[in-house]
């Protein structure tokens, strides 16, 4: 694999910085310490600028290169929160955190754009300037959203923006990437039906929520089957199931459902809370019962910009040797959407080998990975913006 020489070098050193973030897990915008690691190293790599506070808990830094005749700023994202899971890898880095865990490889990221940063402020090979992005709550956060609401794309002049995530079942160090849709949209839904509690021996004295809610998890699944091109992809999954009362011979007065919606087409995101609302609140209304639907807007579709992924697969073969083309996108979601819904883009996948997959309590980083991730973003950086 042709990794840039000094970043194997530096191998061992941000193997380090990553198990100690490995073992340090934050939640959501909660990563002040994950944060000061990261300013640290940015200080003792001489970047030009350091801002933090953005988007709550953020960071942005700034490497100017050697030169700058046209003005080009380019944007490199890492997202820096855990999980809440506790750990199963059994390694000895392993989380010492209880209910946290690095289960997605953000810990990985990080490093790999803090390794990346490094070699770029002791290189400087580029005409231009580079814009790092430390990103909190990318779990459920969206705080992608809350650095650019901050300005992160105009205070910083940002004119393209690149990200990558590891991928389990990819080979170590190899690349995937696909121009157009390649992570889903994900929503949230909550539905509580309200009946009339009673005694599990006078059924016919209650309004049985426990058999209206069920009633309505099976027609949701309709939404899809029924309402959907079936060559289009949509996933409604309802994932709790909560009565008020825990007793086999209580029927309860209430039931609380919570699922999500994913779908890689923006107007199906509109017909989903719909037919949502729809079947839910009919279906009770037709045993007596009360449904109120709460709906809440998650991320948007990721969309990899055509030239941007051009841009982005030519670094990731000149340093694997080849460019996996994921012909399908998948149906997790990333914040890293609301970026590219502000500047052109690409997000790529970094091969993680034969692991267990993300938000797994057994799931780790592979280490090995990190010279080609960290190459990637360099050779991104000194193609895009070379040196005349």
């Amino acid at each position: 694999m042709p990794v840039k020489n000094r970043l194997a070098e530096m191998h061992a050193e941000i193997t380090k910085w990553r198990r100690h973030l490995h073992a340090h897990p934050e939640l959501m915008y909660d990563v002040h310490e994950t944060a000061g690691f990261v300013v640290d190293r940015l200080k003792e790599f001489g970047v030009d600028e350091i801002t933090p506070g953005i988007g709550k808990t953020g960071i942005v830094a700034v490497i100017r290169g050697r030169t700058d005749t046209q003005g080009r700023v380019i944007g490199l994202r890492a997202d820096m929160d855990a999980l809440p899971i506790n750990e199963a890898t059994g390694v000895d880095y392993a989380s010492t955190v209880p209910g946290k865990m690095h289960a997605c490889g953000h810990d990985g990221h990080t490093s790999i754009l803090l390794g990346a940063a490094q070699y770029l402020a002791e290189t400087r090979n580029f005409d231009g300037t580079v814009v790092l992005i430390f990103q909190p709550a990318e779990e459920g956060g969206a705080g992608g959203l809350a650095m650019c609401r901050d300005g992160l794309m105009d205070r910083w002049g940002i004119q393209e923006v690149y990200g990558l995530h590891n991928m389990p079942g990819l080979p170590v160090g190899e690349f995937a990437i696909r121009p157009g849709a390649l992570l889903a949209s994900s929503d949230e839904f909550e539905i509580v039906v309200t009946g009339k509690g009673g005694h599990a021996a006078a059924p016919h004295e209650a309004i049985d929520t426990t058999l209206v809610a069920s009633h309505i998890v099976v027609a949701l699944q309709s939404v899809v089957s029924r309402t959907v091109d079936p060559i289009r992809r949509v996933v409604l999954t309802v994932g709790t199931f909560e009565t008020d009362s825990v007793a086999s011979n209580v029927i309860a007065h209430t039931v609380r459902l919570q699922g999500t919606v994913r779908t890689l087409d923006p107007e199906y995101r509109g017909i989903a809370e719909e037919r949502v609302r729809r079947i839910a609140e009919d279906t009770a209304s037709a045993f007596g019962a009360k449904a109120r639907v709460t709906w809440t807007p998650g991320y948007p579709v990721t969309v990899n910009s055509e030239a941007e992924t051009a841009f982005a697969a030519e670094a990731a073969k000149a340093v694997a040797g080849k460019v996996n083309d994921a012909t399908d996108p998948i149906m997790p979601s990333e914040d890293f959407a609301y970026m590219l819904q502000e500047r052109p883009g690409a997000y790529i996948f970094l091969g993680n080998g034969d692991t267990a997959m993300c938000h797994h309590p057994e799931y780790n980083f592979d280490d090995q990975v990190i010279p080609a991730g960290c190459s990637w973003f360099a050779e991104l950086v000194e193609r895009r913006m070379p040196i005349a």
